[in-house]
Order: structure tokens, then sequence, then C-alpha cells
């Protein structure tokens, strides 16, 4: 006597899952919901993550335009902001404001 092969034994376990769902269609109502729900939570993480990620461009376009606007403001370099902290004159012997 030979052995049944796999697709046998699939045909088998599939014949008894039908009957199984044709004798109680609650469980395949169940089954339909669930699956759909699945497929729900997918296609809403799908479109949050593509909501972030246009945020997030938004974000950093309008940062660009931010950083261009500071690089044309008039700056003082590190030695002179370090003078200033310190106290010391700018230019030549001329006193700080202040003293």
């Amino acid at each position: 006597m030979m052995n049944p092969g796999p697709v046998e034994e699939g045909a088998k376990v599939a014949g008894s899952v039908v009957d199984a769902l044709r004798n109680q269609p609650i469980l395949l109502g169940l089954l339909i919901i669930i699956a759909a729900l699945v497929g729900l939570l997918f296609f809403v993480g799908y479109k949050s993550a593509d909501t972030r990620q246009r945020e997030l461009d938004k974000f950093y376009e309008s940062q660009k335009e931010t950083q261009k606007l500071l690089a044309n403001c008039i700056t003082i370099d590190a030695e002179t902001l370090l003078r200033l902290q310190k106290g010391e004159p700018l230019h030549g012997d001329a006193k700080p404001k202040g003293d």
C-alpha cells in the first residue's frame, strides 16, 4: 500500500476545512472580517507613513528657506564674539560701552 502524497493530504485537509465552514457559517464570516481588518490595518499603516513622509518633506523645505534667510544675515566671527563676551574693546584702545 502506498502512502498518500502531499497533494492528497492537502486535499483532505482542505475538504475537512470546507466541511467545518459549511457546518458553522459564522466562522467563515469571522474569518472574512479578520482578513478585512488585517488589510485595513496595513492600508492605514501605509497611508500614515506616506503622510508622515510628506510632512517631513514640507518641514525640511521650510527649514531650508529659514537657513537661506539666516545665511544672508550679518554675522560676526568667533574672535569678535569672544572679545565681546569677555568685555574687551573691539577696536584699538576704545573701552566697551557701559564702563
